[in-house]
């Protein structure tokens, strides 16, 4: 908004009074010269701290100490280090993945997806909105073309036609800058719903391949219960072949054949699981969800029993706190909607003053077709209307003060959801870095309980223990394995968050154009 309007001072009253004089009193010219100066000197009611910096100089450093690490030599390896990385942030980390399968979804639900589709038509709504405030600013025109026909009580002329036209001309002078605030709104509100978009689509690119990799770890799972319902009974076979011997006891055999039982049930509550993974991401693709994902678009999905999950080991650039902000399309929506209700405000304020609008018509009533065709006969008009608010109950004012408080609260909006950008992107950090200890701790984890399984079963055949400590083993070892593969998923689960929390754009190789 303009602060000072002292260079177009006497270029305005020359024009104004030049124009507007024959129209209106000297006094009344006078006193629309002063208040249109003085409405014009408003400035934005914007806080004076948001056009300061927000953004730490940098991330904090998320390096866990040794201490909590213990004396293994987990503590001493690499994964410990920081995951700080200085360097542009990457755009493209879709390709990483070099999945053919995982950039068919993407295309698919870029161009599918419902909740995209509806994005879209807002960013169309707000286009249409901005022309309609736009037009404000033009002046408008209308023809009326009307045609009567009467009857009177006169003998010699009992029916009589009239014809007429009217063309009017209308323009409201923005004076005071209101019918520009208003477009401004409607340009700043286009420009955020155009950034929402832009999130909501990388959002869904992410979701996508979160759930596929979902999918993955559901399928992954499902082999391990069966490995798992497998082992057990070619256990209880064992077993009970050596109950009939004699050599085990009836105990043993009902313990196996309960831990038989509870594999099953296990198995079958995690095919459960994968269909709702399944249907999850069918309605991500804008498909119905059916649970089977086996044929999509002609295209058959294979999810691969020892398929591996990416970014396990690289170290992503996170750039600097300050880039944050143009670079992440959320944030810049927010922003743009705290300028759209500072826009307001102004209007809101203008709409206080005087409106000074002009009417100009030109119209023609004849009765006889000949004579209304003629341009002499053409009559015109030029009227200056001046309207000014003088009671109203303090309508304005409250309009005014409400729209003040919209914007005051939209600034605390702003602040929230730029400090909650900066926590994902911290908590994001912190997590990768405690994910892949784990991962590390829990392989080691694995294969000594793999061991230990191994062990224990070959004891207990030779009588050096029960088979309490044989299931104990069982139990320990199949849980350490499902831990690695649901540890492997959330490592690149959180990675694709961090990439979206960063404003990382996904791959240009996928083919989806922008949902219509």
């Amino acid at each position: 908004m303009v602060k000072s309007l002292k260079p177009f001072r006497s270029l305005f009253s020359s024009v104004f009074s030049s124009v507007f004089r024959p129209l209106f009193s000297p006094v009344l010219c006078s006193a629309m010269t002063s208040m249109l100066l003085l409405a014009c000197s408003s400035t934005s009611e914007l806080d004076d701290k948001f056009h300061q910096s927000h953004t730490p100089k940098a991330w904090s450093k998320n390096q866990l100490n040794q201490s909590e690490l213990g004396k293994s030599d987990v503590g001493k390896s690499e994964v410990g280090k920081s995951e700080l990385k200085q360097g542009e942030v990457k755009k493209d980390w879709l390709n990483q993945l070099k999945d053919p399968q995982i950039n068919h979804l993407v295309d698919l639900a870029l161009n599918n997806n419902f909740q995209l589709k509806q994005q879209a038509m807002s960013v169309e709504i707000a286009g249409q909105q901005l022309i309609v405030a736009g037009s404000d600013l033009w002046p408008s025109l209308d023809l009326t073309l009307s045609d009567t026909r009467r009857k009177s009580t006169s003998q010699s002329t009992p029916y009589s036609t009239s014809l007429s036209l009217d063309l009017n001309l209308k323009f409201e002078l923005d004076l005071w800058g209101k019918l520009s605030a208003a477009d401004q709104q409607a340009n700043l509100a286009l420009l955020a719903q155009q950034a929402s978009f832009e999130q909501t689509k990388q959002q869904l690119v992410a979701d996508v391949v979160t759930a596929w990799y979902a999918v993955i770890e559901a399928s992954q799972l499902v082999d391990l219960y069966q490995q798992r319902t497998e082992n057990t009974r070619q256990n209880l076979a064992s077993i009970e072949s050596g109950y009939q011997q004699g050599l085990n006891s009836a105990l043993d055999v009902y313990l196996t054949r309960n831990e038989v039982n509870n594999e099953m049930s296990r198995t079958s509550e995690q095919r459960s699981k994968k269909r709702q993974a399944i249907r999850q991401l069918e309605l991500l693709l804008g498909q119905y969800p059916e649970g089977t994902l086996d044929v999509i678009s002609g295209v058959i999905y294979d999810v691969k029993e020892n398929a591996e999950h990416p970014f396990l080991q690289s170290v992503i650039p996170l750039g600097l706190p300050a880039e944050l902000i143009s670079r992440k399309p959320a944030l810049r929506a927010s922003w743009y909607q705290l300028l759209a209700k500072d826009a307001a405000l102004a209007y809101a304020h203008k709409q206080r003053f005087p409106r000074l609008s002009i009417t100009a018509s030109v119209n023609n009533k004849d009765s006889d077709l000949s004579d209304f065709l003629w341009v002499s006969s053409l009559g015109w008009s030029l009227l200056g209307n001046l309207t000014a608010p003088i009671f109203n109950a303090g309508k304005f004012a409250a309009n005014e003060e409400k729209a003040r408080l919209i914007l005051k609260q939209s600034e605390q909006s702003y602040l929230d959801t730029l400090y909650g950008a900066f926590a994902e992107v911290e908590n994001a950090v912190t997590r990768e870095a405690s994910l892949k200890q784990r991962y590390q701790m829990m392989l080691k984890a694995q294969d000594n309980a793999i061991a230990a399984q191994t062990l224990s079963f070959e004891q207990y055949q030779g009588g050096l223990v029960n088979y309490i400590t044989v299931l104990d083993s069982q139990s320990r070892s199949y849980d350490a394995q499902s831990t690695v593969i649901q540890i492997k998923h959330q490592l690149i689960a959180n990675r694709i968050k961090l990439h979206v929390a960063l404003g990382g754009d996904f791959s240009s190789a996928t083919t989806g154009e922008k949902a219509e």
